[in-house]
């Protein structure tokens, strides 16, 4: 079997080649935007990777062509494969047929939270010695690894409610055939492709009806629109449902959370019967809760207490997930995904707890569709009360978001800060950044940096440039 894959160094798409290299079939690819990490992880494992999109690309020879959700018509090799009549699929449907169907699924969804809870609840059934494959939409460190393909009956895998390919609009994680489904939670986001809650409430609760009856529903009802989704759907589900939370009446309940060190304590109760005493080495509610959902999936595929305990003790989180990137002139400089202002409010809520006696700089890219948007204009002033001093990048290729409605004001949300009475400033690039933020540096502060992209690589060139200084400032 020979896969061609059209947008081949996209996350996804790049892991789902590794996948179906690892299977034993030829895949090759073809992408405009080749570079690392994708680029170099491809070369790696040998990929052949055509750059740019070319109608000639189709003839590899390919049994199937692999389309990526981000390749649209027009797309000329897109054109040659239709105009061709050529067999093509969508990743979602590839990963379904290839690696899900007849296995145990656990398919992580919800807004907030995908990334962090698939890799530790992978991590815990690897310890839980269940051996799961796996596909995760960011590197699991314990793996150095986004994917693996093992002989198991497990697979794990982040479900994505975004939507699948230019012909296929429904969500990803329609595909993934869940035994288990975790639903973290439910908030407005993708306002390029949902209107409001109620359609992305909607989505959810499609997904919820897919696990079948010997299988089992875990949602977070510390989440309002979950909460509203199970009682939407009262009398109509066949699987048996199980609650986590902390501040609402759940099966699975943590109380008694305490964060000490660097680490997370907290007592699990189950239908109001002691579970066990818990540890892990994440900071935060939300970790908390992530925590929690593991949990309940864990036990339910029978994996013991103390192996769970013995996987928290050693799972090393997720790249780009409150990840420190080093320490210069003292300044530590924090890496993290978060770009929904619920997000960003909970990673800096963590990282005050963390850091509680260091002033706390929060630098932010609006990058994501939603973010460029002003949907979230008053939410995101109310996401940087726990930080000190605050900065805001440019909107990420603003003519683009344009076309999709009203942009954030990004003057506007640096005036509403303000008015928290913190510093607060808006510079249109990384360059101008560093070079404001440069002088305002001092020892002991911990700068996060927050973006789903890139961001100019800003993480390596601050501490670059504090390098500097520090060998400047010896005699």
């Amino acid at each position: 079997m020979h896969y061609h894959l059209i947008g081949i160094c996209g996350t996804a798409m790049a892991s789902l080649a590794g996948m179906l290299q690892a299977k034993g079939y030829k895949v090759t690819g073809s992408d405009q935007n080749v570079y690392p990490p994708m680029s170099t992880q491809l070369e790696k494992l040998g990929i052949k990777i055509l750059e740019g999109y070319r109608a000639e690309n189709v003839n590899v020879g390919a049994d199937c062509i692999i389309v990526g959700n981000a390749i649209s018509r027009g797309n000329p090799e897109l054109e040659e494969v239709l105009n061709r009549k050529l067999l093509y699929r969508s990743q979602a449907e590839v990963v379904k047929e290839e690696f899900i169907r007849g296995k145990k699924s656990l398919v992580v969804a919800g807004t907030h939270g995908k990334t962090t809870t698939t890799s530790l609840a992978t991590w815990v059934c690897e310890v839980g010695g269940l051996n799961p494959s796996f596909l995760v939409g960011g590197v699991v460190q314990n793996f150095d690894s986004s994917f693996r393909v093992t002989d198991s009956d497990y697979f794990i895998i982040e479900g994505d409610e975004y939507d699948t390919a230019y012909f296929d609009k429904k969500p990803k994680f329609m595909h993934y055939l869940p035994e288990v489904a975790i639903v973290n939670n439910i908030e407005l986001d993708h306002a390029d492709i949902y209107r409001d809650l109620h359609e992305i409430k909607y989505q959810f609760s499609r997904l919820m009806n897919l696990v079948p009856g010997n299988g089992r529903l875990i949602c977070g009802v510390d989440s309002e629109a979950v909460r509203e989704v199970l009682s939407e759907m009262h009398g109509k589900l066949y699987t048996a449902v199980e609650t986590f939370g902390i501040n609402h009446d759940a099966n699975w309940k943590a109380r008694y959370i305490e964060f000490i060190d660097g680490k997370t304590r907290f007592t699990v109760f189950k239908d109001e019967h002691f579970f066990g005493e818990f540890q892990i080495g994440l900071i935060g509610e939300f970790n908390v809760r992530n925590a929690l959902a593991v949990i309940a999936a864990a036990s339910f595929w029978g994996i013991p207490k103390e192996k769970i305990q013995q996987a928290f003790d050693t799972f090393k989180s997720v790249k780009r997930r409150m990840e420190i990137r080093g320490v210069e002139c003292g300044v530590t400089v924090i890496d993290d995904f978060a770009h929904h202002p619920t997000a960003v409010e909970e990673t800096l809520k963590a990282l005050r707890l963390r850091f509680h006696e260091n002033r706390l700089i929060a630098v932010f890219e609006p990058r994501t569709w939603s973010s460029r948007l002003a949907v979230f204009q008053e939410q995101y002033a109310k996401a940087f009360t726990y930080a000190d001093y605050v900065v805001i990048a440019g909107v990420y290729n603003v003519a683009k978001a344009s076309e999709l409605g009203k942009v954030l004001d990004v003057d506007e949300l640096v005036e509403d800060i303000r008015l928290q009475g913190k510093p607060a400033f808006s510079y249109p690039d990384v360059q101008t950044i560093i070079e404001k933020l440069m002088p305002e540096l001092k020892e002991g502060d911990v700068v996060v940096i927050m973006s789903n992209g890139g961001f100019g690589n800003i993480h390596e060139k601050l501490l670059s440039r504090l390098r500097e200084k520090s060998k400047a400032m010896k005699p």
